[in-house]
């Protein structure tokens, strides 16, 4: 699914941006520590299982509104100013996962497109979208 150093990458993240949206259209996007499965899922937990059940990303995807956006990014180096990173858009489905904030619901992240820059081996282009890969299910 994804470039082996896109993988690599991945590996070296914890933090990542995660959007849905409500019922009402309002967009809402939240900082989230995630789990990569190194080949194709993203999940989403709680360091407390009650939590996640009453926030607002949770809400969204089990109102049926999931449709996602997730971002993994970093900031390398500010003089050259250089950041990296991969954009996804996919769907997210609730189920029961023994990840890394122990066992429970998560939000599993299935990506449908992605784009990734600034990482090293894609042979990008200097600061640019380099990277658009489409994902089969």
């Amino acid at each position: 699914m994804f470039s082996k150093p896109e993988v690599e990458y991945l590996k070296t993240q914890r933090l990542a941006r995660f959007g849905t949206v409500a019922t009402n259209g309002q967009p809402d996007v939240v900082p989230v520590g995630f789990e990569f499965d190194g080949k194709k899922y993203f999940y989403v937990g709680s360091h407390s299982q009650d939590i996640l059940p009453r926030t607002r990303k949770y809400k969204n995807v089990k109102a049926g509104k999931n449709k996602v956006a997730f971002v993994v990014d970093d900031l390398v180096s500010v003089n050259p100013w250089k950041v990296r990173g991969i954009k996804v858009f996919g769907t997210a489905e609730i189920l029961e996962h023994e990840g890394i904030f122990g066992p429970g619901e998560y939000l599993r992240i299935t990506p449908k497109v992605s784009w990734a820059w600034g990482i090293e081996g894609l042979n990008p282009k200097k600061d640019k979208w380099v990277l658009k890969t489409e994902h089969s299910c």
